[in-house]
Parts: structure tokens; C-alpha cells; sequence
């Protein structure tokens, strides 16, 4: 058993590196608070300036607009995702032959492509199609991504095989088996996928540049950039934007936490 001493200097540690991690969070928090020449000072006591940094955020920008604009694109994209990848995951594995394994060999060599790479020629085929500005245009290059199709079909490695041949025995469908059985068995994986989705939809900002044209379509990371284009940046506000950008994940990631890890690690109940 470990001793009392070891147990002290585990907690201190884990308490120390606590610290170091929450400390950026906290000092948003607080400079969303204080004047921007306090926030240059590096004053780390909560001011009484809220109010204030938040009527010149919404009178200097579209805040609840770019909000909306990111939970609808995020939310799209999280759940198309999840459908098509995992149905792309179980099929490879579940139906998995050489045809397929060498498929699913190239779609894992797509991962080495950086997203600039294909910018260029995905905005000449989202403009030829007539998808900027929509929806649509910044869902659909990212409903399909290399790492969740591995995600799925690795927890499908998990599924038992036995299960899928007494349901069909039982006569359930191929589509019934997935939906009632998969889905259910799976749901640590779909929370940690879920997590990793919205957070990079979230925080995606290269690709909804370049396909958001309009004022009215921006984003949140977008808006925060635009805060910073001016020739004065006022810190106070410019936190509170920050801070009001970091809020959704923050709660998304505490809240389903042990699933994203369960998931991660492949568990399943």
C-alpha cells in the first residue's frame, strides 16, 4: 500500500499541475471583468467592469448571431458525423474483407493530408455547386473524417460477433442491429466522438473564412478575430468574447469527461 507520505506528495502534485491548468480559464474570467489598461497590468483581481465590456461587445458585434451560427454548424456537423462514421466504422469491421482493409488503409493515409492541401480546390467545388455562405457548404468536407471511422471500427472490434449472429438469427435486420444493439453497446464511444466533433466544429476557423463570405454567417472564433483586427484592442471586451467562446466547450467536455474517456479507451458496458 502506498504510504501516507507518497499519498501527500501525489495530491500536492496533481493539485499544483491543477492549478497550472485552470489558471488561463481563470484569468479570462477575470479580465472579462477589468478595463483593458488592467488587463495589460496583469491585474488579477475581479474588477467591476462586466457590464460594461458587455454592452461594448454586443454594440461593437453580432455576439448572440455568431453563438447561433456556431451551436447550429456545430450541431450539424457533430451529428451528421456520428451517423456516417460510425456506420463507416461498423461496416468496415463488421463486414471487413480484403477489398475493404485495403479501403480503410488509404482513408487512414488521408490523415497525413493537412487541410490546406485540399482548401483551395474544396472552395472551387463548394462555389461551383453554390454552397457558399450555407450550411451545408461548411458541413459537408467534415461529416466524414479519417480518425472517427478508426474510432468506430476499433470499439466495433470490441462488439461481440456472437451477439450479431443470434439477432440474426432472431430475424432483425442488418439496419436493426445497428440501431438496437450498436448504438446502445456503444455509448461511451458515441460521447467521446460527440466531444471531439463539437469542440472541432466549434473552434474550426481556417475553413468557415474561407466558405463564409457574409457578415451574417460568421462564427464565434471568427468574431473574436475580428475584435482583434482594429488598430486598439480593448482586452476587457476582448476576453469576455473569448470567454463566452470557451463556455461551450468547457461545459461539453466536464460534463461527458468519463464517457470520453471510456471511449477513448475503447470500454464498453
Amino acid at each position: 500500500m502506498i504510504s501516507t507520505g507518497k499519498k501527500i506528495a501525489q495530491y500536492v502534485f496533481l493539485i499544483i499541475f491543477a492549478v497550472f491548468s485552470i489558471f488561463p480559464l481563470l484569468w479570462m474570467a477575470i479580465a472579462a471583468t477589468n478595463q483593458s489598461i488592467d488587463v495589460i497590468r496583469g491585474k488579477m483581481i475581479p474588477g467591476t467592469y462586466l457590464l460594461e465590456n458587455y454592452k461594448a461587445l454586443t454594440e461593437q458585434s453580432a455576439l448572440w448571431q455568431a453563438m447561433g451560427n456556431s451551436f447550429k454548424y456545430a450541431i450539424m456537423m457533430t451529428l451528421l458525423s456520428l451517423i456516417v462514421c460510425s456506420l463507416a466504422g461498423y461496416g468496415f469491421e463488421i463486414y471487413h474483407d480484403k477489398v475493404k482493409d485495403g479501403l480503410m488503409s488509404i482513408i487512414l493515409l488521408a490523415m497525413m493530408v493537412p487541410f490546406v492541401a485540399t482548401m483551395i480546390p474544396l472552395f472551387g467545388m463548394m462555389a461551383k455547386l453554390g454552397l457558399l455562405n450555407t450550411v451545408r457548404g461548411f458541413v459537408l468536407p467534415s461529416i466524414s473524417t479519417p480518425f472517427l471511422i478508426m474510432l468506430f471500427r476499433q470499439s466495433a472490434r470490441s462488439f461481440p460477433h456472437d451477439i450479431i449472429e443470434a439477432a440474426r438469427m432472431d430475424g432483425l435486420g442488418e439496419f436493426q442491429i445497428f440501431v438496437r444493439m450498436f448504438i446502445p453497446t456503444m455509448r461511451s464511444t458515441y460521447a467521446a466522438a460527440m466531444t471531439i466533433t463539437f469542440m472541432n466544429a466549434w473552434n474550426n476557423y481556417l475553413w468557415p473564412k474561407v466558405i463564409m463570405n457574409s457578415k451574417e454567417a460568421q462564427t464565434m472564433p471568427m468574431l473574436v478575430s475580428n475584435l482583434t483586427a482594429g488598430y486598439v484592442t480593448d482586452y476587457g471586451m476582448l476576453m469576455l468574447a473569448v470567454l463566452f467562446c470557451t463556455l461551450p466547450t468547457v461545459i461539453i467536455f466536464f460534463c461527458l469527461q468519463k464517457s470520453f474517456a471510456e471511449g477513448i479507451t475503447g470500454a464498453v458496458k
